[in-house]
Parts: C-alpha cells; structure tokens; sequence
C-alpha cells in the first residue's frame, strides 16, 4: 500500500513536473487603438480682420489663413483653416462673396459635388439643413459615414452676399470605427461654429 501510494505521488510528481516545464502558449494580443487625449471643450471668438463674418472657434485650435488652393491664388482673401493638432483635424473653410444669383446657384451646386464626391466609399450621406433667421444664416450639414477622407462637410449663407463652405479633414488613414469618437468630438466645435456665425 505504501509503494502504491509512493508510486501514485511520483507519477504525479512527474507530470506535474512535465507540465511546468511546457511553454506557455503564445496568443497574440487583440487589436487595440492608441489613447486619445482630448482638449477640455472651450472656445473663444477667431481673430481675423480678412473675413466679412465672425464667429467661435475651439480654444485649442490654431487659426491659418490660407492662401493657396493646390498652388493656385485662393478664390477670396477669407480662406482659412482650424487646425486641431492634438487630434490631428483641420476644418478647411473657403469663403465666396455671392454675386449673382448664377453665382449662388453655382457655390450651392459645387457644395453638393464636393461631398457627393464621397459617394464612392462612403455607406450613406445624410444631409442636413439648418437656418437662423435672426442671423440670417442658413446652409446645409453634411454628415457622411464609411471610410471617406472627410466625414463632415457644410456650407453657410444669407442667399445674397455671403457664403461659406467648410470640410473636416484628418491627417491619418480614414478607419470609420476608430476614428469615430474623435469625429464626434470635432462635430461639435464644427457645428459651435455655425451657431455662433454672423455676418458683417
């Protein structure tokens, strides 16, 4: 009996020493997405004389006026964009002094074609119209989902003098799900911009 017990202690003495000894299995780490550090919301009214308009920009945007369109003299002085550098976002805006109602016609049909270019890879396109007839501004959103290079797109105007038109844009590889709360976080300072628009 005590040799059966011996017996039974080192055999599983031995398998216990076997099993300690195996490798441990490698299992690859699931995908993860790095942390993003947001800025505390705030925002305050953008400096630029260039422009016939005012509104608020993040706090924690830097303001550039821009100049060139693909190396060609921009379409007004009032080109400019919000850029996010935490985030790596930039809100390009182009202003366009309305002239004729041809030349409304064709700022709102251009509008349209620059996010209907999207289509191709995008899922849907929602388009929204907003307006204050107190502020006599009023426009279109566009909010687009899929894996498109700019997610949220809009034009601002009182129909006879002034229009604006604005896309966001980030400097990475357009990924839907990843960049999803982040695009959410830049909707809001995009859609604080067109509440807070007036025209001089």
């Amino acid at each position: 009996m005590i040799r059966a017990y011996t017996y039974r202690w080192m055999l599983l003495s031995m398998v216990v020493l076997l099993v300690a000894c195996e490798e441990p299995l490698q299992v690859p780490k699931p995908r993860a997405y790095p942390k993003v550090v947001y800025p505390e919301k705030a925002y305050k009214v953008a400096e630029q004389s260039y422009c016939a308009f005012s509104f608020e920009q993040p706090a924690y945007a830097v303001l550039e006026r821009d100049s060139t369109f693909f190396e060609e003299k921009a379409g007004s002085d009032c080109w400019f964009n919000l850029t996010v550098p935490q985030l790596d976002a930039t809100i390009h805006c182009s202003y366009y002094p309305v002239t004729s109602r041809a030349r409304f016609d064709e700022l709102i049909n251009d509008a349209f074609e620059m996010a209907n270019k999207h289509n191709i890879k995008a899922n849907y396109i929602e388009e929204i119209p907003f307006g204050s007839p107190e502020r006599r501004v009023y426009g279109m959103v566009y909010n687009i989902d899929g894996p498109t290079a700019s997610s949220y797109q809009f034009y601002a105007t009182d129909s006879t003098r002034h229009f604006l038109r604005g896309a966001l844009y980030f400097r990475t590889q357009s990924r839907p799900d990843s960049l999803a709360p982040v695009v959410a976080f830049m909707k809001e300072d995009v859609n604080r911009l067109l509440a807070s628009l007036q025209w001089k």
